[in-house]
């Protein structure tokens, strides 16, 4: 038969018969022969006989195993003398004669190094240099979060359940994060008794970088010294791992912290807070100073489990800040959506021998197009349709500049060309930036029944002559959008309008709609569904925009949508 007499790792020499055609090695308690130590995985090795001949094989094991000093590679035939490392525990395979065997060993043994047994997955990993095996019992202890992502009770059941029935009913009633987060300091203090400093560090999605945002002490006034070292929460954050370290003064994983030394950290664990996606948004970090009552492997599997816990408590507390935050975006929204319905007309203007209708809706909430009605000092009503650059607040914080210039300079001009001159001049020095403004102005003159046309940049308006032709005009008279050049001229054109002509006024979200096969609405389709509509203006703006409306389907479009018609009665 043979044996296996362990030489390095346990608290004395012992012996172990191998009795049977399988011997498995590992942490897991149904192993013939139990290692008792967070770097053995589950089931780390085993040894098979046949007919009188042992092998050894390393069963996947995360740290690995070795037969004199090389990696086990398959199955490798075993002989008298043969040394056997797994971890920090060293075995010598000898060949006896059958008879009784010493130390009184049975065929199922547990090895011990002095440390509590973790009974964690073989996602721990640990830091197994022999000579800190040697020198210090604080080798540092690593669990993968990813593992503990629901709740496990092999480990201290009944104070894991404790635990985390007692987060989830301290963390129920509340909401708010600056509630939440003390609230889970508060709970962990009571879990870990030995615990001398907890601290909860956040992700700041804006400057991507972690900040305190809870701290606890167990001594009163110690609440603004609460030592975090960096160098454990850095590990835990990057590896997405629950980090233990029994002596972390001694342990040679933070060596380089001076954090460590400096804040007199001694057995300190940090566990990540995941997102369901798996990115960490924060770290909880338990510390003590006291070496009488150190942290254990169970301890961190316990804090990794309640961390599953906080995570969920603290991603929801952040998205009822952002549920209130967007419904206080929601009621500036509403109230922004009122203040610019109030500076559009609120009916068409009354003009003998003319009509008048329009339609206007915002891509979102508010939006950047503009049109209005002014009625001059002489009589006259000038009909103004823009676009400013852009799309939601910005633009509709333009728009409703562009409402009050354009009206003053219409006012005080004596030409809609000159309007145009002097807004530009306004627009080039108020600092504005790179916004740019397409706007046309049409000065209706019902008594000559003449329509005076300055364009800045906008699409030609198209007239209807009566029932006859339709097409655009001043497209060769129009100019450069306001705000590109001090010094561009603009120019007046004159149109003469008879009985039935109608023109139309529009911005590019009627044009530039689009349908489920990436097509546009185009000026060809627009000036077709102008000549088909009806005659009357207030029949013939819902008719063009139902057409529009056809073509694109319903699809949420990203553009505003002006139409302002006017025509001459008869």
């Amino acid at each position: 038969m043979a044996v296996l007499k362990l030489l390095q790792g346990g608290a004395a020499v012992q012996v172990i018969p191998l009795t049977k055609e399988r011997i498995v090695i590992g942490r897991h308690p149904h192993c013939q022969i139990v290692l008792d130590n967070p770097a053995v995985s589950r089931h780390h090795a085993q040894i098979l006989e046949n007919h009188g001949t042992y092998f050894l094989e390393d069963l996947r094991s995360r740290n690995g195993t070795q037969l004199n000093g090389a990696p086990v590679q398959g199955r490798s035939e075993l002989h008298d003398g043969d040394q056997i490392q797994l971890c920090d525990f060293r075995f010598e395979f000898l060949e006896i004669s059958d008879g009784p065997v010493d130390a009184g060993a049975s065929a199922k043994t547990q090895l011990s190094k002095g440390s509590p047994s973790s009974r964690q997955r073989e996602t721990i990993a640990v830091d197994m240099d022999a000579a800190a095996v040697e020198s210090s019992s604080s080798i540092i202890t690593s669990l993968d979060a990813d593992s503990v992502r629901t709740v496990r009770l092999n480990v201290r059941p009944e104070v894991k359940l404790k635990a985390v029935l007692e987060i989830s009913s301290a963390l129920g009633s509340v909401l708010k994060m600056n509630q939440v987060l003390p609230q889970i300091l508060d709970s962990l203090f009571k879990i870990f008794p030995q615990a001398d400093w907890g601290a909860i560090l956040l992700r700041d999605p804006e400057h991507h970088r972690l900040t305190v945002r809870a701290s606890k002490a167990r001594r009163a006034g110690d609440d603004d010294n609460v030592p975090v070292s960096m160098t454990v929460v850095q590990h835990a954050m990057q590896q997405r791992q629950a980090v233990l370290s029994a002596d972390a003064v001694r342990d040679k994983r933070f060596d380089t912290s001076q954090s460590v030394l400096e804040l007199q950290i001694r057995s300190v664990m940090c566990a990540p807070l995941l997102e369901p996606n798996g990115e960490a948004l924060g770290v909880i970090q338990v510390s003590t100073n006291s070496l009488a009552q150190p942290f254990t492997s169970e301890d961190l599997e316990l804090l990794a489990s309640v961390a599953t816990q906080c995570a969920m408590a603290v991603t929801n507390a952040s998205l009822h800040e952002s549920l209130l935050k967007q419904r206080d975006v929601e009621r500036e929204l509403e109230f922004a959506t009122q203040v610019q319905l109030g500076f559009l007309p609120h009916e068409p203007p009354h003009l003998p021998g003319y009509e008048f209708a329009d339609y206007y809706e915002p891509a979102h909430r508010v939006g950047g197009d503009y049109f209005d009605y002014i009625r001059l000092p002489n009589g006259q009503v000038a009909v103004a349709v823009g676009d400013v650059a852009g799309k939601g607040v910005p633009a509709a914080l333009l728009m409703a500049r562009l409402n009050a210039s354009a009206r003053y300079h219409l006012l005080s001009a004596t030409s809609a060309a000159e309007a145009l001159q002097s807004l530009n001049a306004e627009i080039m020095t108020s600092g504005l930036g790179f916004r740019f403004i397409t706007l046309c102005l049409a000065v209706l003159d019902g008594a000559r029944h003449e329509l005076h046309l300055a364009n800045a940049g906008h699409l030609p308006p198209l007239l209807r002559s009566g029932r006859g032709p339709v097409g655009p005009i001043g497209q060769k008279s129009s100019g450069m959008p306001l705000g590109i050049s001090a010094t561009h001229s603009y120019q007046e054109l004159v149109v003469p309008l008879d009985v039935n002509d109608t023109v139309l006024l529009y911005t590019d979200g009627v044009t530039e709609a689009m349908n489920p096969e990436h097509e546009i609405y185009g000026r060809d389709r627009l000036t077709e569904a102008l000549a088909k509509g009806p005659l009357a203006v207030a029949e013939l703006v819902p008719y063009i925009y139902d057409d529009v409306e056809r073509f694109y389907q319903s699809r949420a479009q990203r553009d505003d949508v002006c139409i302002v018609a006017f025509r001459r009665l008869e």
